[in-house]
């Protein structure tokens, strides 16, 4: 009895153990079954964005066949404008060129009119300067014929008494004033204004220091510039006083002379330069004018002889 007991407790021990390697196979199945979906469910989401990417493919290629198409449809419409627009070109410049050569050839004709007449201006032109050179040579020599007669003094003197002359003619009556007037103290003015008292019959007295202003104008340096100066100085100052001792008569003439100085640019620098003269011969009664200013001043000694004698006419 104890044997087969001891057989079935072995056997037990047996089943026992062979239920145990089973349950540990199954649970081993078990495990590798769990390994093997997990791979499968990993391989599946693998292949899932390769299907999405193949996808895109499929829909990229299908755009650029699209797009093939559209490009040679473009083509050929590029192809057709490109033509039409070389034609329109063509004839665009057939017509410009066609207008360009007429205006061409209206431009050369009109030009060769111009040309023409250009060189009949031309001619006459020549012929002008070779009349206004013939003009300046004869001036030019009139020039020279002046410097001569400026460079003597006498000469000179006559030259300012001409122009003081041909200025009182043309402002005056011919009865109100005497050239070449001679005085009681024997002083003979160049000329003598008869004009009603007061102020009474005036003497203009032509004066030229032309030796001293060229001296002016040419001098080079400090040294020459003062000793012209000096000397135009000295030069209007006597001319100056000799008026105020010959030509201011009480009780003869007015209280006051005119010098004539027959060049404006010996007036100008005079006033410009050397205004104590003009006040020294304010003050000596001797009122120094220039060609203009001896016409202005003889307008109103004309309009004063013209009042005194329609006074001297209502009177009568």
């Amino acid at each position: 009895m104890m044997g087969m007991q001891d057989v079935i407790d072995a056997f037990d021990e047996l089943w026992l153990i062979l239920a145990l390697a089973g349950a540990g196979m199954l649970f081993l199945l078990i495990i590798l079954l769990i390994v093997v979906l997990r791979r499968v469910g990993k391989s599946g989401r693998m292949i899932e964005p390769l299907n999405r990417q193949i996808g895109y493919l499929d829909q990229h290629v299908q755009a650029l066949s699209d797009g093939q198409a559209q490009l040679s449809g473009g083509l050929q419409t590029v192809s057709q404008t490109q033509t039409v627009a070389q034609a329109q070109l063509m004839n665009t410049l057939e017509q410009r060129l066609a207008e360009v050569q007429a205006k061409m050839t209206e431009t050369l004709h009109g030009g060769s009119l111009r040309t023409t007449r250009s060189l009949t201006e031309l001619q006459e032109r020549l012929a002008t300067m070779d009349k206004a050179q013939s003009n300046i040579e004869k001036l030019s020599s009139n020039v020279l014929s002046l410097q001569d007669i400026l460079s003597n003094k006498q000469t000179r003197g006559a030259f300012g008494e001409i122009q003081l002359n041909d200025i009182v003619s043309k402002a005056l009556p011919t009865d109100s004033y005497k050239l070449q007037a001679t005085l009681s103290n024997g002083k003979r003015a160049d000329c003598l204004i008869d004009l009603p008292n007061p102020p009474g019959p005036i003497v203009i007295d032509s004066k030229f220091p032309l030796e001293a202003y060229e001296s002016l104008r040419n001098a080079d340096n400090d040294w020459e510039m003062k000793a012209a100066v000096s000397a135009f100085k000295t030069s209007v100052k006597n001319h100056i006083k000799a008026i105020s001792e010959r030509y201011i008569i009480e009780g003869e003439t007015a209280d006051g002379a005119l010098m004539f100085l027959p060049s404006e640019a010996v007036y100008a620098e005079l006033h410009a330069n050397f205004p104590e003269l003009v006040r020294e011969g304010f003050a000596a009664h001797v009122w120094i004018v220039s060609p203009t200013t001896c016409m202005a001043t003889l307008n109103t000694m004309r309009a004063i002889l013209k009042d005194a004698r329609m006074r001297e006419q209502a009177g009568a």
